[in-house]
This record gives C-alpha cells, structure tokens and sequence, in this order.
C-alpha cells in the first residue's frame, strides 16, 4: 500500500469522511498517518463514579441513564447533558453545541469519558464533567478494559470523533503500508535511533511512555534532518554552480575608510568583519547574514564591505526598504567618503524621470560606485556595469525574489550580505536562515544611551504627555505609536489619527505635530518623515511605519499606546527608534490589560534590553507559527518537531546534515528523497 493513495483506500473512510477530513488537509494516506496526535490521555487506571475528585481529570466507563436537551444564548446553543451511572454513582457529562451527539446520546448506551469533574451548578453536590478531554462510545458489552492504556488524541472535527481516528490510523498501520526508511543507516546507529515503523506505530500507540518518547525524537529528528540537509545543499549549490567576485584582501582604500570612522569597531563588528572580508575573499559567492541588535552598528559593516568592492574595482548596492532610510544611508555615506573617490549614487520613486535616466546611465556606464535606493533598484532599466555586493537592510521586508532580481543585475553573481535588526533565536536562525552563514553583533557600541522604559496605566496620559510637552520645548523630539490608524466601530483603541487630533488641539497645542500611517501616500508619508528628520516636526504621531530603520539622534521619547496589542519583538524594534543622541531616553508603554500574560510581556521589555532574550521569550510566549509565517525558502511548517523544545535534537540533525554531504554514498541515499519531498528547490541538484 503506497502512502500517496487516497485516504478513502482505509475501511471505514467513504466520500462522507474524506471531505470533512479534506477540510483538515488530510487527503492522502501520507496526511493521515503524519497527522500526529495533539495530546494523548493516559487511561491506565478507570476510576469509579463514586471516586471521581471534583478538579482532578478522570476515565471513567458508564452507562447512559437519561438524556436532557436545552437551548441557551443569544444564538441558541445545543447543550446536551447526559447521566452516566456505573453502580457506585452518577455524574453529569455536558456536550456544549454538538447537535450531531442528538442522535448518539441514548438511555442504555454505554460511553467511555475521559474529563475533569466539577459541582454542578445547583446541583446539591451532584458532580459534572463539561471539560471533557475526550469520549468514545462502547461496543455493546463492552466495559471499556480493551481501551485502557496511552491513548492518542487527534484535533478532531464535526463528524470525526476520536474513535474514527484512532480506528482509521489502527487500520493503516495494520495494513503495513510502504514505509522506505529516510535516514541513512550509519545516521540511525550513531544518534540511536528507532527503526521509521516502529516509530510511527508508537507515535499513535505507544507501548509505554518511554516508547512514546523514543518516538517522538525520531521523527522529529527525521524531520529536522531532511530540512538541514535541503538547506546545506542549498547552499552547496550556490557555492557550487555560480562563480563570485573573488575581493582580494583590504588595501589603502579599505584601511582609509577604516581609520576615519570617529570610533573603533566592538568586538561583536570586528569578528563580523572578519567574516565578511573571509567570505569575500573566496571565489564562491558570499552569503551572510549580519544578525544584529537595534543601534549595535550594522551599517558600518555594509559601508566598509562597499568600499572593498569598489577598491576592487566593483560596484555597490545596498537596497532599503524605504525612502527615508535609503536617504539617511545616502547622507551618511556621502559624509563618510567625502574625503575619497568613491562616488556615491542614489536612486528611487521619487527622482523625476530625467534624473532616474541619468542614475541608469551612470549605472550602466560604472559612473557610479555605490549605488543607495529602495525597491526602484530592482526596476527593469537598473543594469550594472559589475556589481560586486548587494547589501539589503532589514531582510525580512524583502523577498527572497526581490534579492535574487537584485543579484541579476550584472553579468557576474555578486556577494550579497544581509543585514536584520530582528533578533532571531539561534534555533530559529539554524532553521530559517539555514542556507546562509550568520554572524552575530550582540552588544552596543560605547556612549549608546540605555533607554529607561515604564509600563503606566492610561489614566496617567495627561502627565505622560504633559513630560512629552516639556520635553519638546527643551528641543527633544519624540514619537507616540498608536496600534490602529483610525477608529474601528466599538473599538475602544486610540487610533493615530485620534491622538494626532487630540494632542495638537489640546496638551501639545503650539508643538509642531505630525502624522504618519501605511495608508498616506509614499510622498506625503516620506514629507512628513524628513521634516521630522529635520526636526521641524517635534512630536511624531505614528502606527508601526517607524519601526525600522528611521534614525532621529534627537528623539528620546517613545509613547506606546496600548502596548499589550504588540508583540515583544516589535515593541522592541519601536523602542530603538529612541536612544541613538547623547540625551536620556524614556519608553512609556501605556495599557490598562491586566491579564497575566500581557503583564508579563510589558514587564519583561520593562526589565531587559537585550534583543536576543527577548525573541527567546516571545518565541516561548507566541510559539513558532508566528516566526514561521515568514519563512522564505519554500520549506515547510514542522508537523512534528518543536523549536523550543527541540534545540539538542535541532543541533544533532544539523551535525548529522553535514556529516552526510561528506559521504558520497549518504548524500547519494538523501537526495531523492529531498528531490520527492521539495521537488522544485532540489530537482536541479546532482550528487556529483
């Protein structure tokens, strides 16, 4: 039996059942059997009714005595309550809107319940199970003894309950269908591993507890493991098949720009110089990664890694991804090399026709050495005389095809480095960013201001912004971030262009406000930006469009309004909009949620700065679907494997990835298996 039929080749599985489990993605025996249990209930030991414990979860067996239906709400929900007996007692077991159970719910039928019991409301001490962790209906006779042990859990649906999962998976197990092992042999020695089989089968059944785990590992490192060896072949191939720029090592140039920055590199710039000068140095095409803190010095990195391609005789482009900050780059950079020859060149949207022609021209012509814009770089008329190095700041507001457009636009394979201010976690970077090489800037340059930051309840906003008011007279600048652009029905969230009315016609009347949101025009949003850059604009009233890269020394206030409707992540990258000047700064995080979990973010970005413990902490808080959703390379979402729990098996998969592009006859085994599973990333891939 091949796991690519259809999962109507199971008994029991007819056109009914597979459209509602076509609704769960599960199409195919191969769906079914990697459709892995949510959770499992350990049914050991049934408890009789009369030992049930009101809080403590239970399995007990019983029979239906009575069935009572009503209805409540504004919608009417169905809520069946059943009262099961076993002949030392009662108790109410409650099905909350499963009309479907209408028909199933019968005086006599016997019913296996696993659930947490509870006083029934007036009910004078008789207990009741509404939490029920799942149900099964028995066979006639049956006292429930056949169903003790670990039992597996699946996210069911209407029409699909746990019985129909557990009886269809048991039948496709049972017809020992065809399961080609996907790790090499000496893989499944060296990490001690269990067979693919085997595994599976513990994974729905498990034996015992310790089975279940032995299962688990192997199917999540099978899993991590074949996207470790997708990504390193990624990368081999890369390296392989194109022919790079090889830079050779820095010369006057390089050391002149070098010496004339005002400070000296941190250790964290240095080591990743010296990466970055070693992967140029190579004749394979360079691809990094510059992972780094908000204000840690990122773009120093990107300028001195252009002048090397121009002493090269190459030419530059680093790619922002917006005009403000392409801008700030250009402004920077001019100053910085304006004791040189390098000629510096910026293009975007908004240059009128006759200077964009211009810009192509001198591109073309190699008139121009480095090359600063947004997205206009990747316009059809944008051709490179020899383009050595791409730079693109902040990657994750650009696809992998944009860069990959950016990278033809010369008729060698540039460099390419690539700069984020997002912290990733280092499982999350192994995974995400597995086909590039990373290097990490982890602290602050000196004279970086620490930023002291308060979470406050709204009914504080006269005097928080009574200190912003203060503030602006003294000179200082400052943003106030509101979470919506404007008001929503009900809503009872400040939007930005409430507080933007609010602050200018009353606290901050005489202050030069301004305003910005996603849903302004490019020229009017990047007006109201440069103005104030300039700081004719004292209080900046925004949503999240300042959270990358705006840089205004003078801002030393960040006002957040309702801060709990922000990941920490973000709130971080808002927060290090402030603190770049030589004034003290102050992050207000205004919200009056007090539930735990949003109590506990505010109060952890209250108490740390570090970037990396903070993603650590919002991947532990959001789970990975959300760092997930932003992966790029056509890979897909773990089924099984878990990010935060599974570092030691993430880093033994790697290990083992690379021990198997050393041996021929393990990459020979691999690669059909990746072709079959990621047909279009690695069916051009030889193992030659």
């Amino acid at each position: 039996m091949q796991l690519t039929n259809p999962v109507q080749t199971i008994k029991g599985v007819g056109p009914k059942k597979a459209k509602l489990l076509a609704k769960l993605g599960i199409t195919s025996l191969r769906d079914l059997l990697t459709d892995y249990p949510r959770a499992y209930e350990d049914q050991s030991v049934q408890t009789p009714i009369a030992n049930l414990v009101p809080g403590e979860q239970a399995t007990f067996a019983g029979t239906i005595a009575n069935v009572t239906e009503k209805r409540a709400g504004r919608r009417s929900m169905m809520i069946l309550t059943a009262l099961v007996g076993d002949g030392t007692g009662y108790v109410q077991v409650t099905w909350f809107n499963q009309p479907f159970l209408k028909q199933k719910l019968k005086a006599g039928r016997r019913v296996l319940v696993t659930g947490r019991p509870a006083f029934a409301y007036g009910g004078r001490g008789q207990l009741a199970v509404s939490q029920i962790h799942s149900y099964e209906f028995l066979d006639d006779g049956a006292d429930g003894k056949d169903h003790l042990g670990i039992l597996p859990v699946y996210a069911a649906t209407d029409g699909l309950n746990q019985r129909f999962f557990r009886t269809a998976v048991r039948a496709l197990l049972d017809a020992k269908p065809e399961l080609p092992e996907v790790l090499p042999q000496d893989v499944i020695r060296a990490y001690h591993l269990l067979p693919r089989r085997e595994a599976f089968t513990n994974i729905h059944f498990p034996e015992d507890a310790e089975r279940l785990k032995a299962a688990r590992r192997r199917l999540a490192f099978e899993e991590l493991y074949l996207i470790q060896c997708g990504l390193l072949l990624l990368k081999k191939a890369a390296a392989e098949q194109q022919t790079g720029v090889r830079h050779l090592p820095c010369s006057r140039l390089s050391r002149t720009v070098l010496e004339s920055l005002p400070f000296s590199l941190t250790a964290g710039q240095a080591a990743a110089w010296q990466d970055i000068c070693r992967d140029m140095e190579q004749p394979a095409p360079m691809r990094r990664l510059v992972q780094g803190d908000v204000g840690s010095g990122k773009t120093v990195l990107a300028l001195l890694a252009l002048v090397k391609t121009v002493e090269n005789g190459c030419q530059g482009a680093l790619m922002a991804p917006t005009e403000i900050l392409a801008r700030q780059h250009y402004d920077a950079f001019t100053q910085q090399l304006a004791t040189t020859d390098v000629r510096v060149g910026f293009l975007s949207g908004h240059l009128t026709p006759r200077e964009r022609q211009t810009m192509h021209e001198r591109i073309a012509a190699h008139d121009v050495d480095i090359v600063i814009g947004t997205h206009a770089l990747l316009s059809d008329g944008v051709q490179f005389a020899k383009l050595g190095l791409v730079v693109t700041d902040e990657q994750h507001r650009f696809g992998v095809a944009q860069r990959s457009a950016l990278e033809k636009r010369s008729d060698v394979t540039p460099d390419v480095l690539v700069m984020t201010a997002t912290p990733i976690p280092r499982t999350m970077t192994l995974t995400v960013y597995g086909d590039l090489d990373v290097s990490q800037i982890k602290e602050l340059p000196p004279g970086r201001q620490p930023i002291r930051t308060f979470v406050r309840t709204t009914d504080r906003r006269p005097l928080i912004y009574k200190y912003v008011r203060t503030q602006a007279e003294q000179g200082r600048q400052a943003y106030v971030v509101c979470p919506l652009i404007e008001a929503e029905g009900d809503s009872d969230l400040p939007s930005a262009e409430e507080v933007y009315d609010e602050l200018r016609y009353g606290i901050l009347r005489g202050i030069p406000v301004g305003l910005v949101h996603g849903r302004m025009k490019d020229a009017e949003k990047d007006a109201v930006m440069q103005a104030f850059y300039d700081n004719k604009v004292a209080v900046l009233v925004s949503t999240t469009v300042i959270e990358v890269g705006v840089n205004v020394p003078n801002a030393t206030i960040l006002v957040v309004e309702h801060a709990d409707r922000f990941g920490l992540a973000q709130l971080h990258q808002l927060r290090g909009r402030i603190g770049r000047g030589t004034h003290a700064s102050f992050c207000i995080l205004v919200s009056d949620n007090k539930g735990e979990q949003a109590q506990q973010r505010l109060g952890i970005l209250a108490a740390t700065q570090d970037g990396f413990a903070l993603a650590e902490e919002d991947l532990r808080l959001r789970g990975p679907g959300q760092f997930f959703g932003t992966h790029q390379h056509g890979l897909p979402d773990l089924k099984i494997a878990d990010v935060l729990q599974d570092t030691d098996i993430l880093l033994e998969a790697r290990k083992a990835a690379q021990e198997t592009l050393g041996r021929k006859e393990n990459l020979s085994f691999v690669l059909p298996i990746l072709s079959e599973a990621y047909k279009e990333q690695f069916e051009h891939i030889t193992d030659t």
